[in-house]
C-alpha cells in the first residue's frame, strides 16, 4: 500500500519538532509492513519534509526507488518474506547509496553489527517516540550533507585557485552586462546550460555565479574537468561503481553525480569526453538516471547540469569527435564569454579585483596600477584572457613592480590571426618551462591533454 505525501495530523506526542534545514527539503521513503507504523511516520514526517512515501514491502519500495530519488529510507527489518537487512545489502551491491535508518522491535548485538556492515546509517528500536525518530532522521540527513560538503571542499583544495571570489562576474562592458543578464535568466530554471569561450575567460566563475543565483544554491556545486581524468576511470568517477566491477574495485564507491545530488554538476572541457561516455551522458540527461559501473540498477538523480568548453563544438560534431545529439541536448541555453581583447574596458576592474584578492592572499601591500600600465594592458591581445591577467598581477606583486607584457616583437604584435597568437603564446610558455608540458599546462590553465593535442597539431 502506498501513502504518498500524506499531510496527516501531527504525531508530536507533545515534543517540539527540532528545526533543521535539511529536514524541510528531504524526500523520505518508509518501508514497513505494519499499516499503523506507516501512518505514524507519515503523520510525524509529512508536515516536516518535502515528500514522504510509505510502502509495505520491498517490491513496491524498489519501484519507488527506480522512479525517483529519495534522500532517506526508513526500513523495518522484519518484513513479510525477507529481512530489511537482506534488501539493504542488495541495494548496496547494486550501487544505491541512499541513507538508511533500520527500525526493528527485535534487536540484539549481532543485528546491530549486521546493520552497520550492510550500510545502515542508524539503528532505532521499536517502540520509539516522535522525538527519537525525528532526531535520528535529522542526524542522518546532517551527516549525509556534511559528507557531501567535505567531499566538495576536498576537491576544491586540490584545484587551481579560482580567478574570482563568490561567483562574481566582473566587468563594465556591454558584453558582460549581457552575460550577467543571461546568468540571471538561466538561474531561475533547471535547464541545462552550455558555457563557451576561450581558455581563461572565467567559465567556472560564470557557472558558480549561475549556481549561486539558482534554487540549488544551498546544495553542492561539483566541478569536473573532463580533460583531466583518464578515459579509463572517468565513467566510474561520474557514475560510481560497485564492489568487484573492475580490477582494484575493492569496495563500492559513489560517483560525482551522487555528490552533486540536488545541486549542480559542472562538466568543464566537455569536448574532451570520450565518445563512449558521451552516449552514456546523453542517456543520463534524457532519463535522469545513472548506472554505476558493474551494476544492473539505474538510480534516479536530481542534478542540474552545466557544461563548458573552449572548443568549437559544431566543428567537433562535423569531425565526428562529438555526438550531435549530445550537443543539441547541452545547447539548450548558451552563454558565450567574449575574450578579454574584445572588452578592454573590463581590464581595469579585473586588474583591481585581482590586486585586492591576491595581495590579501600573499600578505603583501597592493601595488598602484598606473595609467601607463593600463594603457599597455589595453593594447596587449591577452591570449590567456583573465587568467593571464591574474598571473600578471600576481607576478607584479611578487616582484614589486609591473613588467611590460611580452608582445614577442613587432612581427608577433602585427598578426591578426588568433590561432597564431595562441600558438606563439603557448610555445613561449612551453619554452619558459624548458619543455615541461605538465608545468606549462599548469601555467596556461589548461589540461595536459589539451596541451598535448595542440603540440601534436603544430608538430612541436
Amino acid at each position: 500500500m502506498s501513502q504518498g505525501a500524506i499531510q496527516g495530523p501531527d504525531a508530536t506526542d507533545g515534543a517540539a519538532a527540532p528545526a533543521d534545514p535539511w529536514l524541510a527539503k528531504a524526500h523520505v521513503l518508509v518501508v514497513d509492513d505494519e499499516p499503523g507504523m506507516r501512518n505514524f511516520l507519515i503523520r510525524t514526517l509529512g508536515p516536516r519534509c518535502a515528500r514522504v512515501e510509505a510502502v509495505g514491502d520491498t517490491v513496491a519500495a524498489g519501484r519507488m526507488l527506480e522512479a525517483s530519488h529519495f534522500d532517506l529510507i526508513i526500513l523495518d527489518n522484519i518484513l513479510g518474506g525477507r529481512t530489511g537487512l537482506a534488501w539493504l545489502a542488495e541495494l548496496r551491491r547494486d550501487g544505491l547509496f541512499t541513507e538508511v535508518i533500520l527500525i526493528t522491535a527485535f534487536a540484539d548485538l549481532e543485528t546491530a553489527i549486521e546493520a552497520v556492515r550492510a550500510g545502515a546509517a542508524d539503528f532505532v528500536l521499536k517502540p520509539f517516540r516522535t522525538k527519537q525518530i525525528l532526531n535520528a532522521v535529522i542526524r542522518c540527513l546532517d551527516r549525509a550533507a556534511l559528507r557531501r560538503e567535505n567531499f566538495v571542499l576536498r576537491r576544491q583544495l586540490g584545484a587551481v585557485p579560482r580567478a574570482d571570489v563568490a561567483g562574481r562576474i566582473v566587468g563594465t562592458s556591454p558584453q558582460m552586462a549581457r552575460v550577467r543578464e543571461l546568468v540571471a535568466r538561466a538561474a531561475a530554471t533547471p535547464s541545462t546550460v552550455l558555457i563557451t569561450g576561450e581558455s581563461g575567460t572565467a567559465k567556472e566563475v560564470t557557472a558558480r555565479a549561475l549556481h549561486a543565483q539558482s534554487p540549488y544554491a544551498d546544495r553542492p556545486f561539483v566541478p569536473v574537468n573532463c580533460g583531466a581524468i583518464a578515459a579509463e576511470i572517468i565513467e566510474s568517477e561520474l557514475f560510481g561503481h560497485v564492489k568487484g566491477a573492475f580490477t582494484g574495485a575493492a569496495s563500492s564507491r559513489e560517483g560525482l553525480f551522487f555528490y552533486a545530488q540536488g545541486g549542480t554538476l559542472f562538466l568543464d572541457e566537455i569536448a574532451e569526453l570520450p565518445l563512449p561516455l558521451q552516449t552514456k551522458l546523453l542517456r543520463v540527461i534524457e532519463d535522469r538516471k545513472v548506472r554505476p559501473v558493474g551494476s544492473d540498477r539505474e538510480i534516479p538523480v536530481d542534478v542540474r547540469l552545466i557544461a563548458a568548453t573552449n572548443a568549437d563544438l559544431p566543428g567537433e560534431v562535423a569531425a565526428g569527435r562529438f555526438r550531435a545529439d549530445l550537443y543539441y541536448r547541452l545547447d539548450v541555453l548558451r552563454i558565450h564569454l567574449p575574450p578579454l581583447r574584445e572588452r578592454v574596458e573590463d581590464i581595469e576592474p579585473l586588474a583591481m579585483m585581482f590586486m585586492d584578492q591576491i595581495s590579501a592572499q600573499l600578505g603583501l601591500p597592493p601595488l598602484p596600477i598606473r595609467t601607463s600600465v593600463l594603457q599597455r594592458f589595453e593594447t596587449y591581445p591577452w591570449p590567456g584572457n583573465a587568467r593571464e591577467l591574474r598571473n600578471r598581477v600576481e607576478r607584479a606583486l611578487i616582484l614589486g613592480a609591473f613588467e611590460e607584457p611580452d608582445t614577442g616583437g613587432p612581427a608577433e604584435a602585427r598578426t591578426d590571426d588568433l590561432a597564431e597568437v595562441e600558438k606563439r603564446h603557448i610555445l613561449r610558455v612551453l619554452a619558459a618551462c624548458d619543455g615541461n608540458r605538465a608545468e606549462a599546462a599548469r601555467r596556461l590553465g589548461v589540461s595536459r591533454k589539451t596541451l598535448d593535442r595542440k603540440c601534436a597539431e603544430w608538430n612541436a
